[in-house]
């Protein structure tokens, strides 16, 4: 495709068929060569390319995080449903609507936000979602006090997510106070918006994997109306020590031997223990890199390698 003036190259970028860079190289090189040998610039993306690279980047950054294996595998499905339906459609054959709500189970700590989050960017990405951002809520955010109130919380969350993701936390709180609570009410709202925007919203609901199970028992239209189900199992010992060397890497930092061993033992949860928690790993290792801090300050004189290193006595519990 060729842009013959400025106006289509800024037209082009406001669409998603131009990458802002690109953008920016072919209206200098436009303005350099208005002086003799035309104005017509050749893109190096077109929108198709422009949309192939982003899904690109989408999965490697979802690749680079440890584990999540169904989720990887779900992503690249809806991927090429999505560009199937496409070529059907040229083809003036059937297509299939794709319902997008889901249910993430699992602990705290096990991803469940930030893939949301990934997934509204890719959604956007292949045309699915008009806007892509993720709106994360708590009962406390769509539950009111009195009749009429929690409607009005809930349509006004629902506002803000139209056109990405809303995302609520802990969901089976909504169904906890009984026929009487309001979050009942929320639902019904939920549900409706469900049908209203089924195009531009995608509805997620997140908590432990007991207590989603139970939930959705208190009212049978809801499972039908989340096709996807998603498990997200605590990690393993080792994910968990390689998120710590991710972590670290990202800072660049890095663990020693000693403290790769040490963390090994501290990740090994004991019986009726549970410990799968990112989270739980990122305060160990910003705890540690202020302890290292700590650590450093007495020498006068500091390497490279004496910055970046963690050692054990920088993970090591206060006695």
């Amino acid at each position: 495709m060729r842009y013959n003036k400025p106006a289509d190259v800024i037209c082009a970028v406001g669409k998603g068929n131009l990458a802002p860079l690109e953008a920016l190289r072919l209206l200098q090189g436009d303005s350099r060569s208005a002086s003799g040998r035309g104005n017509t610039v050749q893109p190096v993306f077109t929108g198709k390319n422009v949309i192939s690279k982003r899904s690109d980047d989408f999965f490697r950054e979802l690749d680079s995080l440890i584990g999540l294996k169904e989720i990887k595998k779900l992503a690249r499905e809806i991927h090429a449903f999505a560009e199937i339906q496409k070529r059907r459609e040229k083809e003036r054959l059937a297509t299939e609507p794709l319902v997008l709500h889901m249910i993430f189970r699992g602990n705290p700590g096990t991803g469940k936000t930030t893939v949301a989050r990934l997934l509204g960017k890719f959604f956007r990405d292949l045309g699915l979602l008009s806007k892509g951002h993720l709106v994360e809520v708590e009962r406390a955010d769509l539950v009111g006090e009195y009749i009429g109130h929690t409607a009005q919380k809930t349509r006004e969350q629902l506002r803000k997510a139209f056109g990405g993701i809303l995302f609520i936390d802990e969901a089976y709180s909504l169904a906890r106070g009984g026929e009487k609570d309001f979050g009942k009410e929320a639902i019904d709202c939920l549900v409706k918006a469900m049908e209203d925007h089924k195009d531009d919203l995608v509805l997620i609901l997140a908590g432990y994997q007991t207590e989603m199970a139970d939930f959705l028992k208190t009212n049978p239209g809801l499972r039908s109306r989340f096709p996807i189900h998603i498990d997200f199992p605590d990690y393993t010992p080792q994910e968990l020590l390689q998120i710590a060397e991710q972590m670290c890497a990202q800072r660049q930092y890095r663990l020693s031997q000693q403290s790769r061993i040490y963390l090994a033992q501290v990740f090994v949860p004991r019986p009726g223990e549970h410990y799968g928690n990112a989270r739980t790993v990122r305060n160990i290792i910003e705890r540690a890199i202020r302890r290292q801090a700590l650590r450093l300050i007495l020498k006068p004189v500091t390497t490279r390698d004496e910055l970046m290193l963690i050692e054990p006595a920088d993970l090591q519990e206060d006695s």
